[in-house]
């Protein structure tokens, strides 16, 4: 979760940087840039990205259990070749039908020149899929292993390189006093693609000292690549499925007003956040540990494990999405100076979906543990279908524009994880005990009270239109969190809360000298 926060941060930065240069001054720039990511985004969500590793790690584990090593290495070098063939024959074919799907699927909307701009940055961005692939197994094998330094600084060197690109790329390249490149916006794409090769070498150095064998080889005959293949293409679909919406939510926003598809993906982006800091940190972070037991058949264990990480993430998310939706004004300012009322209106709409979907990670990775995808893969063919329906319905009949958007994947999160839960209690039974639930509502009564405190605050320190300084507004944003924070805490210790209780002891024995020290 650190590791993620540094990432975030950066990621925070890259947008006050990109948003500082474009989002007023070349809104056609900008929204072409967005749409450039769609399609290649698309392409690897549907073919490697979660489904790598909740599909790879169970199949790798239970060769682990089993002494077998030789196996294990078999299959993964054997993911490597089949990803990064394909991957590959992918990436060629975005670079030859761009101007087709930027003109006919993700921005039919845009401008002359912005669809042209965008065919040229997504010729170039198309190469990420194939990076991408090959990090991803390396970095599922860092997961297994329970290595997590490497495979959590990889996305902060990613951003990295973007941070290069847009301060320097964009004013060109030269080299040996021949200019190169031009620059302009296009740098920014250079750099996302400088900053995959990066992930990779840093997703690569992590592999080291694991013992991985890798040959120019695809074992067909290995039967834990061939299970992978198998309960592969469920997860993938899954993925792919999920991201069909951002197709069409980006075909969608690009008949809006210009900036419309930044501003929503620059909302989208500050929701995922903390999502990626909450649940996917801590999902992935356990995942490999749910899957050794239920590999060694201790599903007491497991059903264990499952309720302390969904009581940890509701407890951790429930106060971040108080403090998101109070606070939206603050936390916009961070990536764009000054900040923007769109960005912070769709925000706010983004909240309910930030508390569902880091619960639902963990919900998922309870039924890919299992080595079910199907499940999961079912429930999100109904959310999608909701997701899109919603979406068509709030922006072309009732005209609520890009807020339609974010409405729709708020509702969409709730419904999702109603669903999954009551699959999940079926699933595993007594996974979901009284005990649970009588926690769950002590939480949601501890941050009800705390979003009063929240916008208390807010309104003795409100955003003003003068507050354009980082260091102005930072001190004012962190004193609204802490004392937010503060307050929660304290209701969560008032109630005897388990996750409050560690915290605290947590906190002594930091502070307070042991026994033998007094002495």
């Amino acid at each position: 979760s650190s590791s993620t926060l540094v990432s975030a941060l950066l990621g925070i930065y890259r947008d006050r940087l990109l948003n500082s240069m474009y989002l007023d001054t070349y809104k056609v720039g900008i929204d072409a840039y967005t749409v450039a990511f769609t399609i290649p985004d698309f392409m690897y969500l549907l073919l490697v990205s979660g489904a790598l590793a909740v599909t790879f790690i169970p199949v790798f584990n239970s060769r682990l259990a089993k002494n077998n090593r030789e196996s294990a290495w078999q299959m993964s070098t054997s993911l490597i070749n089949f990803l990064a063939l394909v991957t590959m024959a992918t990436s060629v074919l975005i670079m030859i039908f761009a101007p087709i799907l930027v003109r006919y699927v993700v921005g039919p909307g845009l401008s002359e020149s912005g669809q042209e701009l965008a065919i040229s940055m997504m010729r170039v961005i198309a190469i990420n899929p194939f990076l991408f692939s090959i990090s991803g197994i390396m970095t599922s094998l860092q997961q297994a292993y329970g290595r997590f330094f490497f495979y959590a600084i990889a996305p902060a060197v990613y951003n990295l390189g973007i941070i290069l690109g847009i301060t320097m790329f964009t004013d060109g390249i030269t080299l040996f006093g021949w200019r190169v490149f031009d620059g302009g916006i296009m740098g920014v794409a250079i750099g996302v693609v400088f900053g995959s090769i990066c992930q990779l070498a840093v997703s690569a150095i992590g592999v080291m000292g694991l013992g991985f064998k890798y040959s120019f080889k695809i074992f067909w005959d290995n039967e834990g690549f061939l299970k992978v293949l198998k309960i592969f293409p469920a997860r993938s679909l899954d993925q792919g499925a999920d991201y069909l919406n951002s197709l069409v939510e980006t075909r969608l926003a690009s008949g809006m007003a210009p900036g419309t598809i930044a501003s929503y993906y620059q909302a989208l982006t500050l929701h995922t956040m903390p999502i990626n800091l909450i649940g996917v940190a801590i999902s992935n972070a356990a995942f490999a540990s749910m899957t050794e037991k239920l590999s060694l058949g201790q599903t007491g264990q497991f059903k264990r494990e499952v309720r302390t990480i969904l009581r940890t993430i509701v407890w951790i998310a429930l106060p971040i999405a108080v403090i998101s939706f109070f606070a939206r004004g603050y936390i916009v300012s961070f990536v764009k100076s000054g900040g923007n009322q769109l960005i912070a209106g769709l925000f706010g709409a983004l909240v309910v979906a930030i508390f569902f979907r880091s619960i639902y990670h963990i919900l998922a990775r309870t039924f890919y543990a299992q080595q079910d995808t199907k499940t999961p893969f079912y429930v999100s063919l109904v959310a999608i279908t909701i997701n899109i329906g919603l979406a068509v319905i709030f922006t072309t009949v009732f005209k609520f524009d890009a807020y339609g958007l974010a409405w729709s994947q708020s509702i969409t999160a709730l419904v999702e994880v109603i669903i999954l839960s009551i699959a999940m209690r079926f699933k595993v039974k007594g996974i979901l005990d009284e005990q649970f639930m009588i926690c769950f509502c002590k939480m949601v009564i501890s941050a009800a009270v705390t979003s009063v405190i929240c916008y208390g605050l807010v309104l003795k320190m409100p955003l003003r239109e003068t507050d354009k300084s980082f260091f102005v507004t930072f001190p004012k944003f962190c004193l609204i969190s802490m004392t937010s924070v503060l307050v929660y805490f304290g209701l969560s210790r008032a109630f005897k809360l388990d996750e409050a209780q560690v915290i605290s002891q947590k906190i002594k024995r930091l502070i307070l000298p042991k026994p033998e020290e007094k002495q």
